[in-house]
């Protein structure tokens, strides 16, 4: 059974030197049909922009769990949660303080009629092209400008991908 209640509040969420951590997730799939590659965006709360899901990064978690939770609660998916793609750090649109965001690929392996933030957002799969377009963080955009870079990688083996998660752990 699931919980369909997103967690709320900042009394666990992970803070260092002052900065919030955040982390968030690219999920993706391939369409049967095309072969092509997807990726959800999701609406803001407030419905004025497109972005990815994210949110705060807590205390009872792993970084992987919160990546994992987020999307869940915001977009209403699951699925497995692939090698870090990188940390950036960026100024917070409603206070004046910075934070870290970690960003994760998701290989989506189901998605959900029902989830916490139905109610709250709206959820779109689009190309990757129009995903860049209408993302408005920038941070957003250069992770998902490293996740396409990572699956389609010029002469890119096995072993680089293994190498590549291992130097970002």
């Amino acid at each position: 059974m699931m919980c369909l209640v997103s967690r709320s509040g900042r009394e666990l969420q992970r803070y260092d030197m002052g900065r919030r951590l955040v982390v968030g997730c690219i999920p993706y799939r391939y369409k049967i049909e095309t072969g092509e590659l997807e990726v959800l965006v999701i609406s803001s709360q407030k419905g004025h922009a497109m972005m990815f899901p994210k949110g705060g990064w807590e205390l009872d978690e792993s970084v992987e769990e919160a990546a994992s939770r987020e999307s869940f609660e915001e977009a209403g998916v699951v699925g497995i949660v692939e090698c870090v793609l990188g940390k950036w750090m960026f100024k917070s649109k409603s206070q004046a303080i910075y934070h870290e965001g970690y960003m994760f690929p998701m290989l989506v392996a189901e998605q959900l009629e029902l989830w916490p933030e139905k109610n709250l957002r709206q959820r779109v799969w689009m190309k990757v092209e129009e995903a860049r377009e209408v993302c408005q963080s920038w941070w957003m955009k250069e992770a998902l400008d490293v996740f396409v870079e990572r699956i389609n990688p010029p002469n890119f083996t096995e072993k680089d991908l293994l190498n590549s998660c291992l130097d970002n752990n």
